[in-house]
């Protein structure tokens, strides 16, 4: 029902066909014996997601993807009751159609936090940064060796290495401009990332739009979803994210998520290096969304983004 697809460019002509993917993911529940129930399709991300009824939900990845279901079905039966907050319970993973895999998870409460940031009051913001670093410091405390088989990469320094030799074609390709790309390979070489004393567990993707929140008493964080791109690595390459995508370039917000994670901050030059090498790297969308300097200087983008002020 669902044809194979061995490109990106493939994924995203299906992704945006409907018509052709609904019919696969009712096929998929009746076989898993959730025929009739109401699927609803999610707006947001890169892979079909749809709602199962009022708890379920359905995943699923192409072939060529199949290694990435394979290690978010393992990292949330790893998770599952580990964290301050829920994550999804899993359900059911396995192989479909034409390589096309599924993962069916349970269904988290609440809302995107994306979507509900800017009418949570203050205090209730402030409440839930700190929860946010709560989890990430319980998730970077699981003990990652469960899932080292399908988790990577083996070599974290190798990883960096790799990312540091494209990272200038990377941004380019994402439309950065000159003045900030010929800082680019001076500013790496000048931080060296020294190898982490332990590695942990990574999301990779921290941010609003994977946390969940509902007014409980109080708007509070009711759980952390997407596992896919998971990793194992230095805890900096997620606190670089937090920054960017959990506290947003707000000082204050930042020096409290460095608090409640049980940490001092990072140097902001080493924080924004990890940015600059993230695989999700996007300098042009964070120029945009966030709080630049009024000159294109690096060091200058390291304190406005990475800073906390103190």
């Amino acid at each position: 029902m669902l044809p194979s697809v061995d490109t990106v460019d493939e994924l995203n002509a299906v992704v945006r066909d409907e018509a052709l993917l609904r019919p696969a993911a009712q096929d998929l529940c009746k076989q898993l014996g959730l025929e009739g129930a109401r699927l609803v399709r999610f707006e947001d991300g890169s892979l079909p997601v749809y709602s199962v009824g009022e708890s379920l939900v359905l995943k699923l990845y192409p072939g060529f993807e199949a290694a990435e279901a394979i290690r978010e079905a393992r990292v949330l039966s790893h998770l599952w009751g580990q964290l301050p907050v829920p994550t999804p319970r899993l359900q059911a993973g396995d192989l479909y159609k034409n390589g096309w895999r599924f993962v069916l998870m349970s269904r988290l409460p609440g809302e995107s936090l994306a979507m509900e940031w800017h009418r949570i009051p203050a205090a209730d913001q402030d409440r839930i940064v700190t929860e946010a670093a709560e989890t990430l410091a319980a998730l970077h405390a699981l003990d990652p060796k469960p899932v080292t088989d399908v988790v990577g990469p083996p070599d974290w320094n190798r990883f960096l290495a790799v990312q540091r030799a494209k990272a200038v074609r990377h941004h380019r390709t994402n439309g950065l401009t000159e003045p900030w790309l010929e800082q680019m390979p001076d500013f790496l070489r000048s931080v060296p990332l020294a190898p982490p004393s332990g590695r942990v567990l990574l999301h990779t993707e921290f941010m609003r739009e994977h946390l969940t929140v509902a007014p409980q008493g109080g708007w509070r964080i009711t759980g952390l979803f997407d596992f896919e791109p998971v990793m194992i690595g230095d805890p900096a390459y997620d606190l670089a994210g937090a920054a960017l995508f959990v506290t947003c370039a707000d000082a204050r917000q930042l020096r409290r998520f460095y608090e409640a994670y049980g940490r001092t901050p990072h140097p902001p030059r080493e924080l924004l290096a990890h940015a600059l090498l993230h695989v999700f790297s996007d300098l042009p969308w964070h120029l945009r969304e966030l709080p630049a300097p009024p000159q294109p200087r690096l060091d200058d983008l390291a304190e406005a983004w990475f800073g906390t002020g103190g």
